[in-house]
Formats: C-alpha cells, sequence, structure tokens
C-alpha cells in the first residue's frame, strides 16, 4: 500500500515537472513574438519579454532537475550560455545583422547620439558619428577576445615552461626564475604597461605581448608551485628509476600535469587582461582609433558624461 502511495507521489511530481518544463516553448515563443511584431507598444513588448524570460527560466530549471536531479544550478548554465553568446557574437560578428551591415548608406544618414530604444534598429543608440554602438562593443569585444586569449596563451607557454623547468632542477636556475619574477611583480600593473607601450608601436599583437608580462610571472610561480609538489609523486620516481631523461620527465611527465591549473586559472587572468586592454585604449595608448575597443568607446563617450 505504502509503496503503491509512493508511487503515485512519484508519478504526479514527474507530471508537474513535465508540465512546468512546456513553459520553457512557451516562454521563448512569447519573446519572439515581442520581438517580432513591431505593432504592438512598447510597453507591451517589454512585459511580453519579462513574462517571456520568467517563463522561459522556470521551465529551463525544471527540465535540468528532471534530468540531473536538485543538483541542477541554472544561474550557473544561464551565466556559461551568456558568456558563449557574447564570444560565439565577437567570432561570427561578419554574419550578425548589425545595422551598418545591413543598409550602409542608411547606418550612415542616421542621427548622432540616437538614444537607445531595444525595439529598434539600434538598441543601445548611436555614437557621435551615428554608428551603431552595439555594431562597436561587439567588435570591440573580437579585439578584446583577440589580445587577452593571446596574451593567456603566451603566458602559459612561457611561464608554464619557465616555471616547470625552476621547480624541477631547483638551484641557480630556479634563483634566476624567482629574480625576474620577483622584479616583474614589484612594479604595478599598469605602470609596467605603460612604460611597455610607450617603446612599441601599439597594435593588436604588440599589446598582447605587452599584456602577457603580466601573466607570466603569475603563470610560472603557479608552474613552479605544481611542479615542486608532483616532482614527488611515484609516477614521476618511477620515470626516473627507470632511466628516463630529464628532458622527457619534464615534457611527458610534469607539464601535462602542470597544465591542468594554469587553464583554470587562465579564466580568470583573461577577465583581468581584458579591463587592463580597455585601460590602455581608454587612456590613448593602447590600440588608436577606429579601431574599435571597448576602451576607445568609453574614451569617446566619456566626455559626454561629464
Amino acid at each position: 500500500m505504502a509503496l503503491g502511495a509512493r508511487a503515485v507521489r512519484l508519478g504526479r511530481h514527474v507530471a508537474n515537472h513535465n508540465a512546468v518544463v512546456l513553459l520553457l516553448p512557451l516562454g521563448l515563443g512569447i519573446i519572439l513574438i515581442g520581438a517580432a511584431d513591431s505593432s504592438l507598444s512598447d510597453q507591451l513588448r517589454w512585459l511580453m519579454a519579462l513574462v517571456g524570460w520568467a517563463a522561459a527560466f522556470l521551465g529551463f530549471r525544471a527540465l535540468g532537475r528532471l534530468k540531473w536531479g536538485n543538483s541542477f544550478d541554472p544561474g550557473l548554465w544561464l551565466a556559461v550560455g551568456w558568456v558563449a553568446i557574447v564570444v560565439l557574437a565577437a567570432v561570427f560578428a561578419d554574419f550578425l545583422p548589425l545595422a551598418e551591415a545591413v543598409d550602409t548608406v542608411k547606418a550612415l544618414t542616421e542621427p548622432s547620439r540616437k538614444r537607445p530604444e531595444l525595439f529598434s534598429r539600434h538598441p543601445l543608440g548611436t555614437d557621435n558619428q551615428g554608428l551603431d554602438i552595439l555594431g562597436g562593443v561587439i567588435y570591440g569585444a573580437r579585439i578584446s577576445l583577440q589580445v587577452s586569449l593571446l596574451a593567456v596563451t603566451v603566458g602559459i607557454l612561457v611561464g608554464g615552461i619557465a616555471g616547470t623547468v625552476a621547480g624541477y632542477f631547483r638551484g641557480i636556475p630556479d634563483m634566476i626564475f624567482g629574480f625576474i619574477t620577483d622584479s616583474l611583480l614589484a612594479f604595478p600593473p599598469l605602470v609596467l604597461l605603460l612604460a611597455v607601450v610607450a617603446a612599441i608601436n601599439p597594435t593588436v599583437w604588440t599589446i598582447s605581448l605587452a599584456l602577457a608580462l603580466l601573466g607570466i610571472p603569475t603563470m610560472g610561480r603557479l608552474a613552479r608551485a605544481n611542479t615542486l609538489t608532483f616532482a614527488q609523486r611515484e609516477f614521476v620516481l618511477a620515470a626516473r628509476s627507470l632511466g628516463a631523461s630529464r628532458r622527457r620527465v619534464i615534457f611527458r611527465e610534469l607539464i601535462p600535469n602542470v597544465v591542468r591549473p594554469l587553464l583554470s586559472y587562465a579564466f580568470l587572468i583573461v577577465a583581468v587582461l581584458i579591463v587592463a586592454e580597455a585601460s590602455l585604449s581608454f587612456l590613448n595608448v593602447g590600440i588608436s582609433r577606429p579601431t574599435p575597443t571597448w576602451g576607445n568607446m568609453i574614451a569617446a563617450g566619456e566626455s559626454k558624461v561629464k
């Protein structure tokens, strides 16, 4: 009898979740209708968007918990989805129906500093030249991602290998590595960047290499710390006892294990480097106009905020 009651309750629970899951396509449909039907008033379209997003969120949460249990965190996956959308928009910006791409002639005749209107050709408005701000933000994201990812890659390669070698050999290589990283970390990051950028021609590649100076010391120290730990593990000791060369131990045993925490830390460094690149462009010492960057856009609108 008790088993039958539990089965009934379980069936009702699954049925309720299935009913809530239907809110996901319903909410997305409401959002699409509100965005596509220009005959509706802006107030009604805003209301439909809010209702649609709320319904879609409830349906998404129910779908996740039905498949993966109550441990499913919808907020985490929404954040991951948002980051994926930003990255994909930056990568495929040339194929997006942005205002300048759809009708270039009309875009050039748009009034400057047009107010943002969500359901219009310019959801974020236009700048001083009448260009679409949303398009500038998307293309600026492409530059920021290029610079930060290239800088992080250089930081992982140079800092990771140097830190692994220093941690494995110890002695003089470790002393030289510590002196170099301490010297780089002794300078305030922005001051170091300004000093380097002042001596070079600011381009995407040179700015990336300059920003890599911020990642090399931290990546190197993290690699050294992990190397000191892994160097005493059984698999490294076994490789050395079997006569493996030092180069084989470093590149076949240590680096594949050291690179994992470096990749985890790289996601944090990317965000820091994006802000650093925007700071350089804002100070007019980074990538010069008319190349769209977030820093250039902030600098262009800074005088209008006062």
